[in-house]
């Protein structure tokens, strides 16, 4: 099936979380692809035509097909690549769906969240601040003791989070808090998650994530 391989294109921005999602899962199943950079200000006729919906990031175009949202695209990667390494997905339905419940549960809070504690207004800071340490709490307690979300193998709902902790310098710098104060075994996960190839290479470093959030809060203001 090395044909599958043929014809992979990335269209992403590489502050993105979403399009880190994507990265990891190709990684992960040893899918090599083309990665083009997308210019918020000036988005390609490319994006334009492969989601013309949203014209968001990131978009996988496969054999010329196009596949958007992250989550759905990572799944995709695990569907059709499911002859190389471990699932992302368990096989079990009731695992699978709880999976996909905790990917949905990041989506709807991290990003949002998060960005309200470095880019939020001055007089939310500490309410801000609280929201999304609770976030942070509830995704520490569904960890537990265990090495990653799923169990013992690196998986989707592992895939969906760990993206956003390349972020975590930002956040405490500019939120001025400690998240490992709050949630010690969540950043201890994000390391360990760190140990992995997949993970290593797809996260930017966070003083580049911060230098470009300082530039988007001159470029921008406050939200």
């Amino acid at each position: 099936m090395a044909e599958d391989n043929k014809n992979v294109v990335l269209l992403d921005f590489w502050p993105s979380s979403y399009g880190i999602r994507v990265k990891i899962a190709l990684q992960e199943k040893g899918v090599s692809y083309e990665c083009r950079q997308e210019d918020f200000d000036a988005k390609s006729s490319l994006l334009s035509e492969m989601n013309p919906v949203h014209k968001m990031i990131p978009v996988l175009i496969h054999n010329g097909k196009p596949i958007c949202e992250s989550l759905n695209i990572v799944e995709y990667i695990d569907e059709v690549w499911n002859h190389k390494k471990t699932s992302l997905l368990p096989s079990d339905p009731h695992k699978r769906s709880q999976a996909r419940f905790w990917g949905n549960y990041i989506d709807k809070n991290v990003y949002s969240k998060g960005k309200k504690v470095w880019n939020g207004k001055v007089e939310e800071k500490e309410e801000n601040q609280k929201q999304f340490i609770e976030c942070l709490k509830i995704l520490e307690e569904e960890l537990g003791d265990k090495p990653y979300f799923g169990g013992d193998e690196f998986g989707y709902v592992d895939v969906a989070l760990v993206p956003f902790t390349s972020w975590f310098y930002t956040y405490e710098t500019l939120g001025n808090l400690s998240i490992e104060a709050f949630v010690p075994k969540l950043v201890r996960w994000t390391k360990r998650c760190m140990e992995k190839e997949s993970v290593a290479k797809s996260l930017p470093h966070p003083h580049k994530i911060y230098g470009f959030a300082l530039e988007y809060r001159e470029k921008h203001g406050h939200d």
